[in-house]
């Protein structure tokens, strides 16, 4: 969920927080009332420890405690596959946030983004679940109902070249226009991106026209931001299957380079190969990816697989004042996350990794996005499975049909990118710091395990 609770000045009321943005604040009294129902639905025994009632009025140490408290309980709620995926929690949340941001329920038009800057106008209430508001881009689209689980809704932050910077992809938990809107910022938009990691799922997509033009517009797009890595040979090849206008051959061809299918985020700063090393994180294809310049030396390239991630935890701080005490209200740009995991680096060597990332929740999300699409295709499970459909729910079609444009031809590669040169797999000359492990650093709650680790000897690295 990537959430976490602030105290306000009322010790009953409490601010939750989604990525450093307020999602909806609530009484102690409701989160109680949720958990009862909790209890009532899956009993007491499924969910995780609940501050209980005081008869007297708080210290300020008991206040900071119960947020504290509230806030594991929250994650712990979220983090549980069969709480977190509930329609009470998450239904809870939404009126909760319709009620924080004062947003009265009437249909408005929303703009939704695709991956080559086109924009899908759709009209939905303001109450719309995600779910709701990607069923009705898809119906703008004519996109098949069969294929609305291979897409998901991105909320991003167009930057002042154009470029887009991923903020989360949107949950169950939230209604995307309040959570546009809340942000009171012409920056912040919703996109239409595909949202798994196997290419294999592509033929599944391509099948029909509007998938393929949705893929195909895509894939045009990280090209030409340079988040796909293409030689100029390659480059040539492709833009001649543009101008043949052979959108699966290129997509075909696509496949084969290397970061087709991943999701790039703004430069950050890891302690990989050494502390605050300015990197470049990507994910897709099972593994996140770090780019990286040593000094004096070329661009480097260092890959960590999803199946050799023992676990991970993201965790947030907010520096102290020079005063010494904390502010009462947090400043959204204050908070800094870290994304760490604990890696397989040898047969018998496990290493914590950190990453440091206003982007690190949306790095996790990431990773267990594509930890359960492996265990879904180790289990022979489909994808298409992914998206769960609402007993009785209508779908609104629009009167008419919105068509995927088709992208403009590739412009010459850029000169000044550089091709990278693959750090040593076993990384032997490079020292990781160490961070200690899950049972002496952190709390249960605070680590998701890993269900796709492999134990795997040196042979095999």
């Amino acid at each position: 969920m990537g959430a976490y609770i602030t105290s306000q000045i009322h010790p009953k009321a409490y601010n939750i927080h989604v990525n450093g943005v307020l999602h909806c604040r609530v009484r102690y009294s409701q989160l109680l009332g949720l958990h009862e129902q909790l209890r009532k639905e899956y009993g007491a025994n499924v969910l995780p420890a609940f501050p209980p009632k005081k008869l007297f009025s708080l210290t300020p140490a008991e206040v900071e405690q119960r947020r504290e408290q509230l806030e594991k309980y929250m994650q712990a709620v979220r983090q549980d596959p069969l709480l977190g995926s509930s329609e009470t929690f998450n239904s809870f949340l939404r009126r909760a946030q319709q009620e924080t941001q004062q947003v009265p329920t009437e249909e408005v038009s929303l703009e939704v983004l695709l991956s080559n800057g086109q924009k899908v106008l759709v009209n939905v209430l303001t109450s719309d679940q995600t779910e709701d508001v990607l069923e009705a881009v898809a119906a703008k689209l004519d996109l098949p109902d069969d294929l609305i689980g291979y897409f998901s809704l991105f909320l991003v932050r167009e930057k002042e070249d154009g470029a887009f910077s991923f903020v989360r992809k949107l949950q169950e938990f939230e209604l995307p226009y309040v959570s546009v809107a809340s942000l009171r910022s012409q920056e912040y938009k919703i996109m239409l991106r595909k949202s798994y990691w196997d290419s294999a799922y592509d033929d599944d997509v391509m099948e029909n026209r509007v998938g393929l033009n949705l893929l195909y517009a895509q894939t045009v797009s990280d090209i030409e931001r340079g988040w796909i890595l293409v030689t100029k040979e390659q480059h040539r090849q492709l833009k001649s299957l543009q101008e043949k206008v052979s959108k699966k051959e290129f997509l075909r061809l696509a496949q084969t380079l290397r970061h087709y299918g991943y999701l790039r985020f703004d430069a950050c700063v890891a302690d990989f190969p050494e502390k605050d090393c300015p990197v470049v994180v990507s994910a897709g294809n099972s593994e996140l990816s770090l780019q990286l310049r040593l000094p004096g030396q070329q661009l480097r390239e260092g890959s960590f697989r999803v199946t050799r991630m023992r676990c991970w935890r993201v965790t947030s701080s907010v520096p102290l004042p020079s005063g010494g005490t904390s502010s009462p209200g947090r400043g959204r740009g204050e908070v800094r996350l870290e994304l760490a995991f604990e890696y397989l680096m040898s047969k018998d060597r496990l290493q914590w990794v950190t990453i440091t990332s206003p982007q690190a929740i949306m790095m996790s999300i990431c990773l267990q996005s594509m930890v359960d699409e492996l265990m879904v295709k180790k289990s022979g499970g489909s994808i298409r499975k992914m998206l769960r459909r609402r007993v009785g729910g209508t779908l609104r079609r629009s009167d008419s049909q919105q068509a995927v444009k088709s992208p403009p031809l590739l412009e010459s590669p850029d000169a000044s990118r550089e091709s990278m040169v693959k750090l040593s797999s076993k990384l032997s000359a490079v020292s990781l710091r160490g961070i200690g492990t899950p049972s002496t650093d952190a709390s249960a709650s605070d680590v998701h395990g890993n269900f796709a680790f492999e134990g795997i000897g040196d042979e095999d690295l």
